[in-house]
Formats: structure tokens, sequence, C-alpha cells
């Protein structure tokens, strides 16, 4: 009886220090339109549908005003380690996580640096969307593969320079 209360109590101790060993899932944080600025471009990041979020290993938190300045910053930083990134559903604002999100790009979606991509939590949505536009819809990590320039059209005015 000894053996296997002790053996028991051993088992249970060592269950509660490994699962308090785990990886604490990373969460984006709110967006401050006073104070944060899109690490890639400088301009204003809007509390909106827009708004993208990473997180490097070392715990560095940056905001993008527009999903295409984090890929010309993550082009750009290549020897970071991101720990996790966060776009925004397009409807809901609700975030989501890069690579589990559904995306939708055309020329003539709006975008605030005009990369003319849009993110969204369900697959449903995105093909409604994309059916307005005639557009394309890439799904998860199909977007790291996504080739990111800005519109002309919708750049008067605007640059990276």
């Amino acid at each position: 009886m000894k053996k296997w209360f002790l053996t028991s109590f051993t088992f249970a101790v060592m269950l509660f220090i490994i699962s308090g060993c785990g990886n604490k899932e990373i969460e984006p944080r709110a967006i401050d339109e006073k104070n944060d600025k899109c690490v890639q471009c400088n301009m204003a990041v809007a509390d909106d549908q827009f708004a993208t979020q990473l997180v490097t290993e070392k715990g560095q938190i940056f905001t993008f005003d527009d999903i295409g300045c984090m890929f010309q910053w993550k082009e750009q930083n290549q020897n970071e380690k991101i720990a996790a990134e966060f776009v925004r559903d397009y409807e809901t604002l609700e975030w989501i996580k890069l690579d589990e999100a559904f995306y939708v790009y055309h020329k003539e979606i709006y975008t605030p640096m005009a990369y003319n991509v849009v993110s969204f939590a369900t697959e449903e949505n995105a093909k409604k969307f994309a059916a307005e536009y005639g557009a394309e819809m890439m799904k998860g990590t199909e977007i790291n593969e996504h080739s990111w320039g800005m519109s002309e059209e919708g750049m008067e005015g605007h640059s990276h320079e």
C-alpha cells in the first residue's frame, strides 16, 4: 500500500510540474490608437480590421497598419525569431492566428497601405467576400507565398521611403 501511494504521489507531483512548464499561449494585445505606430511605414495603427501584430521569441510586440507592411517587415528582418503572428477578421475584428486565417486579394480592395489583402476567420466568409470582387482567396499559410506589392491606384501620396 505504501509503495502504491508513493508511486501515485510521485506521479501526481511530476504531472503537476510538467503541466506548469508548458508553453504559455501567446495572445495579441489590444491596439492603442494613441501610441501604436506601424513599425514598417510609421503610420498610426487604427484598432480596425486592417491591424496586424507579431510577437518575437524575445517577447517584443510589433504592430502594423496593413498585413502587407507586416510581410515587408518580415522580409527585411529575416533574422528575427517570430513566436506568433496575428491578423484581424475583416468583419468581426476578432484576432486570428496568421496561419489559421483565410485571405482575399484583389487590387480594388482598400487597405491602408494598398496591399489589397484582407483576412477572415472562416473560409465561408472569405469565399463570399472574394465572390463579390471576383478575387483570389488564399488559405492559412498560402499567404506566405503571396507576391506583395502596393497597388499604384491606392498608394497616391503614400510611401514606405
